[in-house]
Order: C-alpha cells, then structure tokens, then sequence
C-alpha cells in the first residue's frame, strides 16, 4: 500500500451510509495516536463547563479513581468503534454509559455539548498537528458517527451536520466555559494522571507540555497560570515535526484500537465490557455498588 491508498478508500464510499467503517478507518487505521490525545483534549475541555466538572467532582470518581475512569470511559467508547452499533459487546457498552448517566441529573444541553467535542475536536487536532487534515468526507462521516450515537444515548436536539456541530460547540463554551472549583480538581487529576503514566522526574514538565496546548478560553476557565510562549511554541512545533515523520511512513496494516493503548493500565489481564463502569444505586445519589454484575451481552475482551 501507499501512503494514500486508504484516503482513496475512505473516499470512496459513502459518508451518509458507510459512516461506521469510515470512521474505524480514519481512527483505527489512519490517525489511532491522534485521535487518542484529540479525544482526551476533548474530554477536558468538558470540565470547563462548570455544571459539568463540579458533577463530575462531587462523583469521586474523576478525583478519587482517575486511571480507572480514564481506562472504562476510553474502552466503553472503544467497543462501539471496534464492533458496531447491532454487535452485542457496542450494545452492552452503549447501556453501561447510559447506566450511569441516568444516575445524575445530567442536562440534555451537557450531553450534548459533551457529543460535539468529540465530533470537533478531533479535525481541529489534525488540522494542527496531523500526517494529513481530516477531510470533509471524513468529519461528514464523524458527525453521522457520533448523531447514531447521541441517539442510542438519548440526547435529543443533535445537530445534523458537521458545520452545526461545530457552531453548537462554539456557543455553548462561549455562553457557559467558567470557572468552578470542582472543574479545576478534575482538571488538575487528569493532569496528574497523564504525568503518572510517564518517570516522576518529568511529572512537571509532561504538566508543562499539556497546558501548552490549550487555548486561551479553556486556561481562563480553570484559571491556570498562562504557559510561557517558548515552551508553547516547543510542544506545538514538536507535535507538528511529528506529524511530518509519520507522513513519511508505510501506511497502518492493521488497526489499532484504544484498548490497545499504553495509558490504558487497570486492565492488562482482559476485561468484560459489562463490568467497566460504576454501577450507581437507584436514589443514593450516585453512589457505586462495590461488587458490580455483569449485564447481559457483555462479552470478554482480551488484554491490551
């Protein structure tokens, strides 16, 4: 294969029906470490929101279980890419998340807000950083992707298009991105987070390099220190230089799904896609079973 030859694929079929394998392609095979730092910008961003990050601080479990709440959101979203939304695994998957979201009195708005990072964020990443943009096509086929999955969710009010995406994102961080202190602790634990997976000597300096890449809205909302314009201009033209080399490599020959990833550690020995989560007991306010069963449908996954 050549370097295009799965652009040429991808562009051959059609967004509006082949959206799934469009998207598996372009996330598994074309750009899998992209889209796993593009998803993560994403997921951040959401703190920002400040009825968002102060749930997700009075939970716990974004503060208190960071590596493990990283690991089930990252493999519960996997399991819908890797086998589609009528395979039993994505099903048994989709009704974990909705499990614990209907534990919290999420608003329709927030979830939705949530759904556009994860359509947006992602093209913005390559446009900045990647072997190749993502092309039109591509997003048209992320944003049908991500609508099935709002659906099967229960988000009402999605927007039909990339484009809407999009401006649905712009105005909502534009009308609600601000600061709360239950935001800034999730926040500050993911950060943590991302500096553990890497020698403690370079716990300040991986800290350093993840401010440097948000953007001036997001460091005012959590009120972090502004990164100096050197460091900021390292990591982003060394994210840049990388996205050049991998330009010159062999295209991926197999793919390459987030359960796959390093970051992912609570679960080297396989997991049942059943079992990833919390499982919050009706009326106590969120609270967690200690000893979670397995739903129906969930199937076994193998170790990363």
């Amino acid at each position: 294969m050549q370097r295009y030859d799965r652009l040429k694929e991808i562009l051959r079929l059609d967004p509006d029906k082949d959206f799934l394998t469009i998207y598996r392609l372009t996330a598994t095979y074309e750009f899998p470490w992209d889209f796993t730092r593009a998803l993560e910008l994403a997921l951040f961003r959401t703190y920002a929101v400040p009825s968002i990050g102060r749930l997700l601080a009075e939970t716990g479990e974004f503060t208190g279980r960071a590596q493990k709440r990283y690991d089930d959101t990252s493999l519960l979203l996997d399991a819908v890419v890797e086998h589609g939304f009528e395979h039993d695994t994505a099903r048994t998957a989709i009704r974990r998340i909705n499990q614990m979201h209907r534990s919290y009195d999420i608003p329709n708005e927030d979830m939705r807000y949530v759904l556009c990072t994860f359509v947006v964020i992602p093209p913005r990443w390559l446009d900045a950083y990647g072997w190749r943009p993502m092309t039109h096509h591509e997003r048209r086929a992320s944003a049908h992707y991500y609508a099935t999955l709002g659906r099967h969710m229960g988000i009402k009010d999605i927007p039909a298009s990339y484009e809407e995406f999009e401006e649905t994102l712009n105005a909502y961080e534009a009308e609600h991105f601000g600061w709360d202190e239950g935001g800034r602790k999730v926040a500050d634990s993911t950060l943590d987070l991302m500096a553990s997976w890497y020698p403690a000597p370079l716990a300040p300096a991986v800290r350093g390099a993840s401010l440097a890449l948000l953007d001036e809205p997001l460091l005012d909302a959590f009120r972090f220190e502004r990164p100096r314009p050197q460091v900021r201009k390292l990591v982003r033209g060394a994210l840049r230089l990388r996205g050049r080399a991998v330009r010159l490599l062999p295209p991926r020959r197999t793919p390459h799904y987030a359960r796959q990833n390093p970051e992912i550690k609570g679960y080297r020995g396989g997991y049942d896609v059943g079992e990833l989560g919390t499982f919050p007991v009706p009326g106590s306010g969120g609270c967690p079973l200690p000893h979670p069963r397995r739903p129906a449908g969930a199937e076994a996954q193998p170790p990363a």
